[in-house]
């Protein structure tokens, strides 16, 4: 299932049915597992493992060095799990030293057409990327983290999970879990409800969700203050766990 013009370094490993399109290249590191599609004119290079069942289009560049001027050819890698989808011309590069030294997709991610994931980006499982969403390095994102067309991300912020971005929306702070951000730079518009409720939170979650969210931005309280009370909160509700965790870890600052 090697189309003929292919070039797979005789090194590479390969999975069972892993089917690899005219024209791409598979360079001497790489792994690749079982029923993985490959397009035409893909280039996987690097020290790069890519899982099962992955869907991975045309133009993709996966594993190239990181676009990092401290980069002194240091063996750091990519890895993306398994059933991710990743369009045309996406950019996905291994870490960097002075981080993990890998950079990091996880499973069932939706991908969509010329998104760029930098050096030592860490992203969790169920995230979804609309065109053009550009992360800078050591970006985290949580699961099911939704990312609008033209999001660009500033390095080294965090995403939660089940956070969701408008189109064009700059992101220079940490987004908290749940929360909807629009514009440049982002402000909070919202709990993502309806993500939320497709997912099978509970309404007693939900209503939680949204008191936390008044209590983050619209009792007027400091946010040391706000961090305080979600504590208590999540006492009550496991869901404002998440929140009042991420809240503790951010070191950027929140959008506010």
């Amino acid at each position: 299932m090697i189309h003929a013009s292919a070039i797979v370094h005789p090194n590479a490993r390969l999975g069972r049915n892993v089917s690899i399109g005219a024209y791409s290249l598979i360079g001497e590191h790489v792994e690749i597992g079982d029923d993985t599609w490959i397009g035409p004119h893909v280039v996987i290079e690097g020290r790069t493992r890519i899982g099962r069942g992955n869907r991975i289009f045309q133009f993709a560049s996966l594993g190239a060095v990181p676009q990092d001027k401290k980069y002194a050819n240091e063996p750091t890698r990519l890895e993306i799990g398994d059933g991710n989808t990743i369009r045309e011309f996406c950019t996905l590069n291994c870490g960097t030293a002075q981080d993990a030294g890998v950079t990091r997709l996880g499973s069932d991610n939706w991908v969509m057409a010329y998104v760029h994931i930098a050096h030592d980006c860490q992203i969790g499982d169920h995230t979804t990327f609309a065109n053009n969403a550009q992360l800078a390095g050591h970006v985290h994102v949580g699961d099911y983290a939704i990312l609008g067309g033209f999001t660009g991300v500033h390095q080294f912020v965090h995403i939660g999970a089940h956070s969701f971005t408008a189109i064009a929306t700059v992101l220079v702070h940490d987004l908290p879990p749940y929360v909807m951000a629009a514009g440049d730079s982002a402000k909070p518009y919202g709990i993502n409800s309806e993500g939320l409720r497709r997912r099978g939170f509970s309404s007693a979650a939900l209503a939680a969700i949204k008191r936390a969210y008044k209590t983050l931005y619209k009792s007027g309280l400091t946010l040391d203050q706000a961090r305080a009370q979600l504590t208590e909160q999540a006492k009550a509700c496991a869901e404002i766990g998440l929140l009042a965790d991420f809240l503790q870890s951010s070191t950027r600052g929140i959008v506010r």
